[in-house]
């Protein structure tokens, strides 16, 4: 479990939390918190329709406002074909999901700890020959049911929409989901078709993230999120 905190740079979230990005994601926190009354939201997947639009990042950064506001986060990396988390938080992935949906590790040995307060990491594990088979699996399910019992906010990083169908997969063990859509990049019927396949699995939509927009120059990126 060897780390290396200069890696957390990445996280604006820890190392400038006073900018505009850090407070756009203590916003969509917040909007999450109050997005349902009566359920509680604790496992949330965060996904994208393609690749390199952010999702990952979103992911850690939004952890990390949670753990900041004193909830015990776990961040799983859920995306068992190109994982990114590890190396985020500079972790070893010698053992993660995939080994513990294998049974080839126990619930204690695959969560460490992430060096940010209150947060800690589930890496991806190797990558298996059948992520799907394994998200859709029913010790998935009981690992998540487990979980449940172990942390305050479960944040799951996934594969994006329109790739595979893994992430409609854990959207339906999921109390709901959070869409990252890179500006510009994307265009609006991509967006709707990703969108559409949540739908199809009855997954809860919790809204989406606008990345990539440059508001002002002086602010860099900016995020913005709207609820159903």
């Amino acid at each position: 479990m060897s780390q290396q905190p200069s890696k957390q740079r990445h996280l604006i979230t820890v190392t400038n939390p006073r900018s505009p990005v850090s407070e756009a994601f203590r916003a969509l926190r917040t909007n999450i918190d109050f997005s349902s009354v009566d359920e509680r939201i604790q496992v949330i997947m965060v996904t994208s329709s393609g690749p390199e639009e952010g999702k990952s990042t979103v992911t850690a950064n939004l952890a990390a406002a949670y753990a900041q506001a004193d909830k015990k986060v776990l961040l799983i990396d859920g995306d068992l074909r190109k994982p990114t988390a590890h190396k985020t938080f500079s972790l070893s992935n010698r053992y993660g999901l995939s080994s513990l949906l294998s049974q080839q590790a126990e619930l204690s040995e695959v969560i460490q700890e992430s060096g940010v307060h209150n947060l800690s990491l589930m890496t991806s594990g190797p990558i298996p020959p059948n992520p799907a088979e394994m998200m859709a699996s029913n010790r998935m399910s009981a690992v998540l049911q487990e979980l449940r019992h172990l942390f305050d906010v479960i944040l799951i990083d996934t594969p994006p929409l329109l790739a595979v169908t893994d992430a409609q997969i854990v959207a339906s063990k999921s109390d709901g989901v959070i869409m990252v859509v890179s500006y510009g990049k994307v265009k609006r019927d991509i967006a709707i078709k990703a969108k559409a396949g949540l739908d199809r699995v009855g997954a809860r939509m919790l809204g989406v993230v606008l990345n990539n927009v440059k508001r002002k120059a002086s602010e860099g990126y900016y995020y913005y999120y709207y609820g159903n």
